[in-house]
């Protein structure tokens, strides 16, 4: 690890930086970024100290920057909750307090990779977790609370994209789309929602469905149960005023990460969790042609494709998404909403 580090809190109105050298003393003043301004982020942490960058600290409830700063080359690590006091109802452990910690344990804080994103070094809790939940999440399908896909007779396709808006690959996204005439999905972050009010409101004009999903993208397992809801009622909360529409009731999790422990906290909540049943995993970028290709291998009638517009460089799902969507015309699938969809398929239970 470098001898600065650079701890990064998220708020409710942006990001705020603390940068300490080996010494514990600030080597500059702290400062404040918007959702809006994470590639100027990136850069002024490139730039810092003429190239030489310093280690980026967050914590596993600041999920929209691991991304796009690993993939800028930037040293990234994550601080977990036992290795920090409490953090407050809605925000993020404070900045100085993040860089303090890699300063005096950097041996206690995982490096985030590219390849293993913002979980490296808990998959296998993830997924525990998961595989826990998932007799929970039966019975919650089977009752039509939560949605994975549509019928297999219906020639009908929703894609969807998480993690938006973002300033340039949501409207690369949209263009596509309305090139084709085509709906999709798309689950926001309240952080970014409140930043890019105007590219939400582009979306919901152009006919599409927005989502909820979460404020700050947290690995939701490290949430109290307080904490998650106030995510959701947030975001949907901002959604709801930047758009002038009903706040969106449809969730979903932050890396599907529903353990018992989570749904149970999402228990009466007015929510409609929506999965997917055919994964990009673009979020690697393992190339455009991988990504069309998983989606016109795996995609059929019903079928909810999961893709990615925010939190990291999408060039790879933009330049796959006109294969992806010619693709699946071709087939004689109309690409729709997760709602008419999901209205569909419940029309012909009924």
């Amino acid at each position: 690890m470098t001898e600065t580090y650079a701890g990064i809190a998220w708020t409710d109105e942006g990001y705020r930086v603390e940068v300490l050298d080996g010494a514990g003393r600030r080597v500059v003043e702290p400062s404040r970024w918007s959702g809006a301004q994470c590639r100027e982020l990136i850069a002024w942490l490139r730039d810092f100290d003429g190239g030489r960058a310093p280690a980026v600290v967050l914590e596993s409830t600041n999920g929209l920057l691991d991304g796009p700063m690993t993939a800028a080359g930037l040293e990234v690590y994550r601080a977990d909750p036992w290795l920090l006091p409490p953090r407050p109802g809605f925000g993020s452990v404070p900045a100085g307090l993040l860089a303090e910690r890699a300063r005096t344990a950097p041996g206690e804080l995982a490096r985030v990779t590219a390849e293993g994103g913002t979980l490296t070094g808990r998959a296998e809790e993830y997924f525990a977790g998961v595989k826990r939940g998932e007799p929970i999440v039966a019975e919650l399908t089977a009752s039509g609370r939560c949605f994975e896909r549509g019928r297999r007779d219906d020639p009908r396709v929703a894609l969807t994209f998480d993690d938006g808006p973002d300033p340039v690959f949501t409207r690369q996204v949209l263009d596509i789309l309305d090139r084709y005439g085509a709906r999709a999905t798309f689950f926001c972050v309240g952080h970014h929602v409140a930043a890019l009010p105007d590219l939400v409101r582009r979306t919901a004009a152009a006919g599409h469905e927005l989502g909820n999903h979460s404020w700050s993208h947290p690995y939701l397992p490290d949430l109290t149960p307080e904490q998650l809801r106030e995510q959701l009622d947030r975001t949907a909360e901002t959604v709801a005023k930047v758009t002038g529409e009903e706040a969106p009731t449809r969730f979903r999790p932050p890396y599907g990460a529903l353990s018992p422990e989570v749904l149970a906290a999402l228990e009466g909540y007015p929510t409609r969790l929506t999965m997917w049943d055919v994964d990009t995993r673009d979020w690697a970028r393992p190339g455009p042609g991988r990504i069309a290709a998983t989606v016109l291998e795996s995609a059929g009638p019903g079928s909810v494709v999961l893709m990615h517009e925010g939190a990291g460089d999408r060039s790879q799902t933009v330049a796959a998404l006109p294969s992806i969507v010619e693709g699946l015309l071709e087939r004689g699938l109309e690409l729709v909403t997760v709602a008419e969809l999901e209205d569909d398929a419940q029309r012909s239970k009924g």
